[in-house]
């Protein structure tokens, strides 16, 4: 008879602890299929809904459902304003997201801004600062009304924090108030250009109308609650419409004050992934500290065939991108602890 050694049994570092989803640029407009400023890249505003509700019936089947989903911004294309539908567009795509079982955290894009006021926005079902997550004894990780942002905690100690990558820009401000004057002076000193949504022969192509930037007083929020989680040894998702890492996007497409992002991140150990849309096209880059970058592709430029969103399942030593359509699989393992004191 032949000998069948036992299985291994499952390491600690094997099981799964939970899970959750991630979609990015929905950007849906009941129009036509058409392209993108450049003329060079499709996008489809029906199908966007389709994909979505896709992805939605996807993670509603799943045996483990996820504890929650990223939205990770841009939900309703900017030409919904110019059509007199921002309103009609949005509840068709909030009304799409009530067949999910699970929250949704709605991260605020350019998109959100080309067809509502930022006070619009923060009365509106797009505001999911009511899913927060207080820490007693701490008020300096309460953020400010002035931007949006907040942190949650999932599962135990994993603390996910959004940011507000447009706390920070022209888009969506009432162009008499001190901020958009302070912003309009920040874009027009790195980019001389007439058209400030053009790129052209900058030294710092992010410099862009259709970006923004943080506060110092949102980055000095982030390094509280950073210092925070480190000292309780949790483990930190970061969530940002704009990507902050160049290996891992298109310059275009980075926030303006990128760098200051990451030297606030990077002077913790806790950061464990940032999660970002904008790009469409995607990207993935771990950077020298062992934060994992990940763009995820964007709905709106992926064909009716195809599909884009994933499902991140979180281990004690790693997450595991799950990617759907366009979106790739990814592994991405916890930097050892010794790496800390290098």
């Amino acid at each position: 008879m032949d000998y069948k050694p036992e299985p291994e049994p499952l390491s600690e570092s094997s099981k799964r602890l939970f899970s959750f989803g991630v979609i990015a640029d929905i950007q849906y407009a009941d129009l036509e299929d058409g392209y993108n400023f450049q003329g060079n890249r499709r996008r489809y505003y029906r199908h966007s809904l389709l994909h979505l509700q896709g992805a939605i019936e996807h993670w509603n089947q799943e045996s483990s459902p996820p504890r929650c989903v990223l939205q990770l911004g841009d939900i309703i294309d900017g030409y919904n304003a110019q059509y007199k539908a921002s309103e009609r567009s949005l509840e068709r795509v909030m009304n799409t997201f009530q067949m999910l079982k699970v929250p949704v955290h709605h991260t605020w894009g350019n998109h959100e801004f080309y067809n509502f006021s930022r006070d619009y926005l923060t009365n509106s079902k797009l505001n999911t600062k009511f899913l927060e997550d207080q820490i007693a004894h701490h008020p300096e990780t309460v953020p400010s009304e002035d931007y949006y942002a907040y942190h949650f905690v999932p599962f135990p100690k994993f603390r996910f924090i959004l940011l507000d990558a447009y706390d920070m820009s022209v888009l969506g401000v009432d162009q008499s108030s001190p901020k958009y004057q302070q912003c309009l002076k920040i874009l027009r000193e790195h980019n001389p250009n007439t058209e400030l949504n053009s790129p052209q022969g900058l030294h710092e192509p992010q410099f862009v109308q259709f970006n923004g930037g943080f506060s110092q007083e949102q980055l000095n929020w982030l390094n509280e609650v950073l210092t925070f989680s480190d000292r309780n040894q949790e483990k930190v998702v970061i969530v940002s419409h704009l990507p902050i890492y160049p290996e891992a996007s298109d310059t275009v497409c980075l926030a303006w004050n990128y760098r200051d992002a990451l030297a606030v991140i990077w002077s913790h150990k806790c950061v464990v992934c940032f999660f970002a849309g904008h790009t469409h096209d995607g990207g993935y880059s771990e950077d020298p500290y062992g934060v994992h970058h990940v763009n995820i592709e964007g709905v709106i430029e992926t064909a009716p065939d195809s599909q884009a969103f994933g499902t991140v399942h979180v281990y004690p030593d790693k997450m595991m991108l799950e990617g759907r359509g366009r979106v790739p699989d990814r592994i991405m393992n916890y930097r050892k602890e010794a790496f800390h004191f290098l």
